[in-house]
């Protein structure tokens, strides 16, 4: 008999490891649940870059301006990034952008037992779709594809939970925080992931 867990997943949704480890842990998560197990999945969210403009730009450029260009043409011609998680990411259609919004939506859509299914759509439409999750009709889009009802609160609580998350003083995401059990971070393994959860 397997006793009810609780994780709280720490991501961003620009992130491609939070990508690699939310997938991760969502497999392991389903695996549990198949087994008879419960598990709570809490979305934390963190900003990895709060001052990031809403009206987006494409990842590559951001990453020549920061990096130069022929790191930014390597890593967009990289194709083998998350093949072996069954993802097929496309780095050079990326829309870089402000996550607040997405955050929100998240929030909203956890609210309504929905949070799992909204993240993964987050990050497929930032990482495969090349959609601008900070435009309001991406979002509202994504929202009825899964079924979440949106309004337009929520940013104070978001705000404190930005707040509470960073004071938390966590290493880089991806961060899974099991209740009673290890903190998981950076190269995180679906094995690891499970045995946690079976503890």
């Amino acid at each position: 008999m397997h006793r009810p867990r609780r994780v709280e997943v720490v991501i961003d949704f620009v992130c491609v490891h939070c990508y690699l480890g939310f997938t991760r842990c969502l497999r392991a998560v389903r695996r549990h649940r198949e087994d008879g197990g419960t598990v709570e999945t809490v979305l934390c969210p963190l900003q990895l870059r709060p001052q990031a403009s809403a009206a987006g730009e494409p990842l590559v450029e951001v990453w020549a301006r920061e990096r130069g260009a022929a790191v930014a043409a390597r890593l967009a011609a990289d194709t083998s990034f998350g093949v072996d998680d069954g993802l097929e990411l496309d780095f050079r259609r990326a829309v870089f952008t402000n996550t607040f919004d997405a955050h929100r939506l998240a929030a909203q859509a956890s609210a309504q037992g929905k949070g799992e299914e909204m993240a993964e759509r987050l990050f497929r439409a930032y990482f495969v779709d090349g959609l601008n999750i900070a435009d309001t009709d991406v979002l509202a889009r994504l929202a009825a594809e899964t079924g979440v009802v949106t309004s337009s609160g929520g940013a104070e609580a978001l705000q404190a939970e930005l707040a509470r998350v960073r004071a938390l003083n966590l290493p880089a995401p991806p961060v899974l925080l099991l209740a009673g059990g290890p903190v998981l971070s950076g190269e995180i393994r679906e094995e690891d992931v499970l045995a946690a959860l079976v503890e």
